[in-house]
């Protein structure tokens, strides 16, 4: 392994709270080809590198939930992980990636250095136990199904493999038809599991199902909620990126436009580091 590489995963598995500077996960939703994928993973290197934030890149080799049978997946397992390795190589970043199904880990942990569990399998016991026997840190969306104090038993699942580098994602509730909802109670009752929180902004404004084929979302309320979030004195911030999200070929009404992420990202680091070297009252 890259020694650059191997000294940022190190950083990653010596967060086991939420009190270290904010992390970001950032990157396209799906890779649509090479070339897209490495601009964008480029473009958010330099600003990580100019800014001074933690970053991880992300995007999908696969989406196995979209919402009608005739939208773009992604590239496929193989190619996809071809991709990523080029750039976890070339840019010396750490790379995370969703995984479906117990039979792609042994491969996907062969590139990849965070294994995400998608929020629709968050309670699919085997995945969460064979993606825990990786070692590798497992970042665990709460589905949107689920309540925060059963985000206990999700992370019991992994750390019964003797893996504890485990991150638990806020990604909204679902909230009537076509609408998800972020309670901002679950930020300190999942603290209490003891595992670093990431709050996921732009799958929080999806509109699940909204255009009918496909999802819809808000991107104007992305800004709003990641700033609630950084307050509550999180982990990690997680976010999809697009140069041009209108002509994306997955979640483009959520993502944040590349020309517009940089002013985001250095008010967030700021807010974070305000709200870090202060302590949240206790009312009791």
């Amino acid at each position: 392994m890259n020694r650059e590489i191997e000294n940022r995963i190190e950083r990653l598995k010596k967060i086991e709270a939420n009190d270290n500077p904010l992390f970001f996960i950032l990157g396209p939703c799906v890779i649509e080809n090479e070339s897209h994928c490495l601009k964008i993973a480029e473009f958010l290197k330099t600003l990580s590198i100019k800014l001074k934030f933690n970053f991880i890149f992300k995007s999908s080799y696969d989406k196995a939930n979209r919402t009608a049978i005739q939208n773009y997946r992604g590239i496929g397992l193989y190619q996809g992980l071809k991709i990523l390795d080029k750039i976890r190589s070339q840019l010396e970043i750490p790379i995370i990636t969703d995984v479906h199904d117990i039979t792609q880990i042994s491969d996907v942990a062969e590139v990849v250095d965070i294994l995400q569990i998608p929020a629709f399998l968050s309670r699919q016991t085997d995945l969460l136990v064979a993606a825990g026997n990786t070692g590798k840190i497992i970042h665990v969306k709460k589905g949107q199904f689920l309540n925060p104090e059963s985000m206990k038993q999700v992370v019991a699942k992994v750390k019964s493999t003797g893996n504890v580098n485990i991150w638990i994602c806020e990604r909204g509730y679902v909230f009537g038809y076509n609408n998800l909802i972020v309670d901002y109670r679950n930020f300190p009752i999942m603290k209490k599991i003891g595992s670093p929180i990431v709050f996921d902004a732009t799958h929080s404004v999806q509109r699940p199902g909204g255009q009918g084929c496909s999802s819809g979302g808000d991107r104007n309320f992305v800004s709003n909620l990641a700033v609630a979030a950084v307050a509550q004195s999180i982990a990690g911030i997680f976010m999809e990126v697009h140069d041009e999200p209108e002509k994306a070929l997955c979640d483009g009404p959520n993502s944040i436009r590349l020309s517009q992420l940089e002013d985001l990202l250095k008010y967030l680091i700021d807010l974070d580091s305000w709200i870090k070297s202060r302590k949240i009252p206790n009312v009791n």
